[in-house]
């Protein structure tokens, strides 16, 4: 496959299992002339595995604006750019998101490399309705949380969130209290040697006793809205009233 020049491929890497790579993304590194990534370190476990050996450019949320213009610079001069992020579907709670609308506003065509995502990968397993909402990463103060959850909890579709997993027993309080009568997946180490996966209601659900690290990927189910037009209690209490 031969690639165009001023075009940013976005490219999806393994969340774990390094084998969980597709084969056109395999491609478009190779052929790539600079990758950006968040962590050159961690990159370089990936590709050194695909044997493959490019200039790469650490890009992260506290270097967005400083990078910018020399990657614009790089497309500008007809250079073949690929954007992958420590693990999964890059932009999805991952920066690159001023790198894209600056691409949008100067006609370069932004191309997606598809792959695997966390998301996706635990929805697929959660056994909750397929309509959800992704939130990513939960607010770290109580108050903001708080605020976050009691509006997210009026909606009827399942829910994905990101967590990191040494604060779990934090936020599983919270679903508790906002999330009640919905059942909970939990998602850790996907497509890793210690893959574990978590299923209890809610109301039901113990906190973690051991600390556990990495980041968590966590379901809520879809809400279970009776029709507010036929509720059989309140029939059946005012037929009694007339009899």
């Amino acid at each position: 496959m031969k690639l165009s020049t001023q075009r940013l491929y976005i490219v999806s890497t393994p969340i774990g299992n390094l084998d969980d790579i597709t084969l056109r993304a395999i491609d478009v590194l190779k052929k790539s002339d600079i990758i950006l990534c968040e962590d050159t370190r961690h990159s370089l476990k990936l590709l050194n595995h695909l044997q493959i050996k490019k200039k790469l450019i650490s890009y992260h949320k506290f270097n967005e604006k400083k990078e910018l213009e020399k990657i614009m610079k790089y497309l500008n001069e007809g250079k073949i750019l690929s954007l992958i992020s420590d693990a999964g579907t890059p932009l999805l709670s991952d920066p690159g998101q001023l790198l894209i609308k600056t691409c949008i506003k100067n006609n370069i065509q932004i191309v997606p490399i598809p792959g695997v995502s966390s998301i996706t990968a635990s929805m697929s397993v959660s056994g909750f309705k397929d309509q959800f909402l992704f939130y990513g990463f939960l607010p770290k103060t109580e108050k903001e949380l708080e605020k976050i959850l009691s509006s997210l909890s009026q909606l009827s579709f399942s829910q994905v969130f990101f967590i990191p997993a040494i604060k779990i027993n934090f936020y599983l309080k919270k679903f508790k209290n906002f999330f009640s009568g919905r059942k909970l997946f939990i998602a850790k180490e996907i497509t890793k040697l210690h893959e574990t996966f978590y299923r209890e209601d809610v109301d039901k659900i113990n906190m973690f006793k051991s600390q556990i690290k990495g980041e968590l990927t966590i379901v809520i189910s879809e809400k279970n809205i009776k029709d507010k037009f036929f509720d059989e209690k309140k029939i059946i209490t005012k037929a009694k009233l007339y009899c």
